[in-house]
């Protein structure tokens, strides 16, 4: 066994000393490599996969998700703060599962299901009410935390006792809530308003003067302006339309003007004043259906007329008489005379309106456009110099520009502030944009220096390692014709003859069976001499 394990070693030995230094180092770096990735692999398959079974859970549910855990055996990991238990991947499902069925977790609030697991006919009137009430913020609390942003919610409901006299004004209850938003949340004004109309209409009586809604940071949310108090949301909502009509203003204007003299030759600035007073106002109008005569529509008409004819009455003033007619001259004595009247009353009917006017929240006041062209010429000259635009090709730029603008304010400021005059409003200036020449010429000498070192170092880096490969595969061909030289004129040891064996006679096979036995058995091969000199 030792002389194969010395073969062995000797070979293995010639083997390694014949290998050169990139070889051996090959080699160890190989089994290194193939050593990691059975190690790493045998570790990270034994390693479980960790993931979340609860998050956000409250201390009394983690104790008991803990407790079950530590019971069964299982690995499990806590994070942030002990609200979140890790359990390995495969073993997930199964204990969200079981850990329903065993009612966990339980946060030990009561909700409406109790009433349907702990009916019995000794509860009283008071552990009802107090019961129910307890359920009823619950279930409060479960609809707030739906809300987009809110995390937790608390409620605590106070319900007004039962009168004992009958009363015509019913009693009033209120509400308190604390919600917890998640970092950097900002509530909207529809959901601020839906929180308090849900509480509202949950518990009877409850009108939402008497609610009061705050977050953790004591932030009151207030419903008549859908805004935590102190908080600039009516600001931020008007700077928000006065920047989105200015960016569409923008938008178009430098669209238009950019299909013009190019999307990268004009820059364009648009400020707005924008009106946000907002009016509700109703309008009652009577016009005539007849308007150029100004006449109505008649509906009843009523003619009367009367004759008179005869000799006038004696002595009276003209007309006041019982009988007279009025302001009728009254004849004098011994004459005749007759009159005649006509009456006609015409009842018509008019045109009447009542409009109710809800004004735009928002008006367009003023607007002041802002246009810088670059008035340089695509490409350059030869020589690399600028060409510009000629006076008279600034005019029609300018021109153009001009009339579009005017179109644009002309259309957006409202007429209800009076004429607008476009060339107030408009600013255009031709200048040469610093940095976008757009010449070619200069586009090739604008190379940075750094550009060169940096190319003329990788160009040192590569030559380099060129040489490195070619003097490394140079010396290794010397090694292999040396390596070849040395096996072809080593000399070979010469042949020794085997040494021949005479074959063992009787005598022979006697003589090593005694020898053997003087060896091993001292006193039995002197006896047997003892008996063979007696014999002689």
């Amino acid at each position: 066994m030792k002389q194969k394990f010395d073969i062995y070693k000797e070979k293995f030995t010639k083997y390694w000393g014949a290998k050169s230094s990139r070889s051996k180092g090959v080699l160890i770096g190989s089994i290194l490599l193939v050593l990691f990735l059975i190690i790493g692999g045998s570790i990270f398959a034994n390693k479980s996969n960790m993931v979340p079974l609860y998050n956000n859970l409250s201390l009394q549910e983690v104790g008991q998700i803990k407790a079950e855990l530590d019971a069964r055996g299982l690995p499990y990991e806590l994070q942030d703060a002990g609200k979140t238990i890790l359990v390995p991947e495969d073993q997930a499902n199964t204990l969200l599962v079981d850990l329903a069925a065993q009612g966990m977790p339980n946060s030990g609030n009561v909700d409406y299901s109790f009433f349907s697991a702990n009916t019995s006919w000794g509860m009283t009137d008071n552990e009802f009410d107090v019961i129910q009430l307890d359920a009823m913020q619950t279930e409060i609390a479960n609809l707030v935390k739906s809300i987009d942003g809110i995390q937790d919610a608390n409620v605590m409901i106070n319900k007004p006792e039962e009168p004992v006299f009958v009363s015509e004004q019913p009693m009033e209850a209120s509400a308190s809530i604390v919600v917890n938003t998640q970092p950097g949340y900002q509530l909207e004004g529809s959901q601020i308003k839906s929180l308090y109309h849900l509480v509202s209409k949950t518990v009877p009586n409850l009108p939402t003067d008497n609610i009061v809604i705050m977050n953790q940071n004591f932030e009151y949310f207030d419903l008549n302006n859908s805004a935590t108090a102190g908080s600039t949301d009516t600001y931020t909502y008007q700077q928000n339309v006065k920047k989105d009509i200015e960016r569409d203003i923008q938008r178009r204007v430098q669209q238009m003007i950019g299909m013009m003299v190019g999307n990268d030759k004009v820059v364009a600035s648009v400020t707005a004043d924008i009106d946000f007073t907002q009016e509700n106002r109703v309008e009652e109008l009577v016009t005539p259906v007849d308007e150029e005569n100004m006449e109505g529509l008649p509906v009843s008409v009523e003619s009367i007329k009367e004759t008179y004819t005869g000799a006038a009455p004696e002595g009276g003033v003209a007309g006041t008489g019982e009988e007279e007619v009025p302001n009728y001259p009254a004849g004098e004595e011994g004459q005749d005379g007759d009159y005649e009247m006509v009456k006609e009353s015409i009842n018509n009917e008019f045109n009447r309106i009542k409009k109710e006017i809800v004004e735009s929240p928002y008006k367009i006041r003023d607007l002041g456009i802002q246009v810088a062209v670059d008035n340089t010429k695509e490409p350059a000259t030869e020589n690399g110099e600028v060409e510009y635009l000629s006076a008279a090709e600034e005019a029609t730029v300018e021109d153009g520009i001009a009339s579009i603008l005017d179109s644009i304010i002309t259309t957006s400021i409202d007429k209800e502030y009076g004429e607008v005059n476009p060339e107030e409003k408009v600013s255009i200036v031709l200048q040469e944009f610093n940095g976008n020449q757009g010449s070619s010429a200069q586009a090739t000498v604008t190379i940075p220096t750094w550009m060169y070192i940096v190319g003329g170092l990788l160009v040192v880096i590569i030559l380099a390692l060129v040489w490195l490969l070619w003097r490394r595969k140079g010396t290794k061909e010397e090694e292999e014709q040396v390596e070849f030289a040395e096996e072809t004129y080593r000399p070979q040891p010469a042949a020794v003859p085997d040494i021949e064996e005479n074959p063992e006679t009787e005598a022979t096979i006697r003589t090593k069976q005694l020898e053997k036995m003087a060896q091993e058995k001292p006193e039995e091969f002197a006896k047997l001499l003892r008996s063979w000199i007696a014999e002689d």
